[in-house]
């Protein structure tokens, strides 16, 4: 591990670190190992080590204070937002709870980022989310990756919304799709979305409909959502 840069060795350590204390290993409330016990463990520097503590201290997965050392936080205070969290806890322990949760965010959101889109994209905006439809109509026909089209297209519309919390947003909603996209996909046994709803959101954004574009996108979403809550009943 020490051959490898300094910064290198930290994000090794943060992203091990994490995982562990994500997939349970090391349990909420109790102590990880002393910075000088993770040295040894993970053969990484000092600073290496502070390093990945102040970076796992920053993400809500544990506190470290003089005399009480590194002790793991509960869930509650997890940032989940955070995309190496919310990465870890998809990787580690993806539950249908979960993604019932995030979906009910992308409800809450990516209606209207599709409104503010409608108003507000430019002409090269559109060009991308009218890009990442192509892609999708090439999935169907295995000419592309159907997850990574359809990625694309729901994050171009955020980034059109021109809102830059929303822009803010693509990594995080990016993230959740990845698993999201793919189980429910799985539950209605096809390899992609539905390209033709897909093209009805874009043709509501190219009318300059933010009403229309806003009901297109909470339509699929919705869908999505019913799917998630007739596997948990």
């Amino acid at each position: 591990m020490k051959s490898q840069p300094r910064q290198n060795l930290t994000q090794q350590l943060t992203h091990d670190l994490g995982f562990a204390i994500v997939r349970g290993v090391y349990p909420v409330n109790e102590g990880l190992p002393s910075e000088a016990d993770l040295c040894v463990k993970y053969d990484v520097s000092r600073s290496a080590t502070r390093e990945a503590v102040k970076m796992l201290s920053a993400k809500g997965l544990i506190s470290s204070r003089p005399k009480q050392g590194i002790r793991v936080l509960p869930e509650s205070s997890w940032n989940m937002f955070d995309t190496d969290v919310l990465r870890w806890i998809l990787s580690s322990k993806p539950s249908l709870s979960l993604l019932k949760e995030f979906t009910q965010v992308r409800v809450a959101l990516e209606p209207q980022a599709a409104a503010l889109a409608a108003e507000n994209a430019s002409a090269e905006q559109l060009a991308e989310i009218d890009n990442a439809l192509a892609r999708m109509a090439d999935a169907d026909q295995g000419l592309d990756d159907p997850l990574e089209a359809d990625i694309a297209f729901h994050t171009s519309i955020l980034v059109a919304s021109n809102n830059r919390f929303f822009v803010q947003l693509t990594e995080f909603i990016s993230t959740a799709l990845r698993v999201s996209i793919r189980y429910t996909n799985h539950i209605k046994g096809v390899p992609g979305a539905d390209v033709a709803k897909h093209a009805d959101i874009l043709d509501t954004i190219k009318s300059r409909n933010p009403e229309r574009a806003k009901k297109a996108v909470e339509t699929i979403l919705e869908e999505a959502l019913e799917l998630i809550e007739s596997k948990l009943d």
